[in-house]
């Protein structure tokens, strides 16, 4: 019988029953896939279909972050499953738990946070050394200066139309670039907001990503007429993982590239 820890805890402070030795991995966030196929290669064992980094994973795939395919997910064995609070049903975490599987749940709204949680769940959920990209990431946001200061506000659906709200990793990240978001004390976290009062928030800039909805030059900027308007890649605006080496400097580029269209 194999040995288990049962002194792990997750970032919600359930106790996860890990075994000493991790050999298969199913994660249902994207942003935990590319971390373990990056900083493990070999060790996943399932994936959303989501999950479309490192390109060209090869795994099996268990449906979407929202309805994850519970008994596949059981028939792959794993010794834990991957997700997080945002991303992942508390109805289907459950499920997963009541059929005997272990889930370590991350709780990520920062980027430190981020920094902290995936050292966690790689050292303790998976078992394998911390990578030294985390080590990267680190630095790089830690010497990444803001830009001018703007006030956004930060689509992420249209039809209907909704932002960004508060106590969010999106907003932390863009805080740290000097991009104060509009509605960072709106009691929801993401918000439905009617377009005419987005028009009308004060904002000087608008950021659209290209995940969840796609946002393109083509669909998204004509709604905000007379505003500087930034099309950034969802991946580093929104991801936590290995993207957050690259977020600072990627993410800097396109808000200073913002423009009128």
């Amino acid at each position: 019988m194999p040995a288990f820890d049962d002194t792990a805890r997750d970032d919600t402070g359930v106790p996860v029953p890990v075994p000493e030795r991790v050999r298969r991995v199913v994660s249902i966030v994207p942003s935990l896939t590319e971390t373990v196929a990056v900083s493990a290669p070999g060790l996943l064992a399932g994936a959303t279909d989501w999950c479309t980094h490192p390109e060209g994973l090869d795994v099996p795939r268990v449906r979407g972050t929202k309805n994850p395919d519970v008994e596949r997910i059981r028939r792959l064995r794993p010794d834990v499953v991957l997700g997080n609070t945002e991303e992942n049903r508390p109805a289907d975490v459950e499920a997963l738990r009541a059929a005997g599987v272990p889930v370590w749940m991350t709780e990520i709204r920062t980027v430190d946070g981020a920094l902290a949680s995936l050292r966690r769940m790689l050292t303790e959920a998976c078992r394998v050394p911390a990578p030294d990209w985390l080590d990267e990431a680190a630095r790089a946001w830690a010497d990444a200066a803001p830009g001018e200061p703007r006030a956004a506000v930060v689509p992420i659906w249209r039809r209907p139309w909704m932002v960004v709200g508060r106590d969010t990793f999106t907003g932390d990240v863009l805080a740290r670039l000097g991009v104060a978001n509009v509605y960072a004390g709106h009691p929801e976290r993401y918000p439905k907001i009617p377009l005419e009062e987005l028009n009308a928030a004060g904002a000087d800039l608008v950021v659209l990503p290209d995940e969840p909805y796609r946002f393109t030059a083509d669909d998204g900027p004509e709604c905000f007429p007379g505003t500087d308007v930034a099309l950034v890649g969802g991946r580093h605006l929104t991801w936590y993982g290995p993207s957050l080496v690259q977020a600072p400097a990627e993410l800097c580029e396109r808000l200073a590239a913002a423009r009128t269209y």
